[in-house]
């Protein structure tokens, strides 16, 4: 059964984290280029789709942002983000 087409609200917070598979246990940042190379990807879809980061945090298996819509275009950024971050 498919998942339920997930709401999206202009003007709204979210905490969106990742992790690596295995439960957390493979790392998704393996050197510091690899932390720059996703912040370039945040830069990008704060330009592109208009976003806030208010916070982040990213560490080597997993990350955690906190992220305001205006737009209510989440699920396009982490597409966007999530697509151009391969680690």
């Amino acid at each position: 059964m498919p998942r339920a087409e997930r709401l999206e609200y202009e003007n709204t917070f979210y905490h969106v984290m990742n992790r690596g598979g295995d439960g957390g246990r493979i790392n998704i940042f393996h050197s510091e280029d690899y932390y720059l190379a996703f912040l370039r990807a945040l830069e990008e879809s704060v330009n592109r789709f208009g976003i806030v980061i208010h916070g982040y945090c990213l560490m080597a298996n997993d990350y955690h942002l906190l992220i305001e819509t205006p737009h209510a275009n989440l699920s396009r950024t982490m597409c966007h983000i999530n697509g151009i971050y391969e680690n």
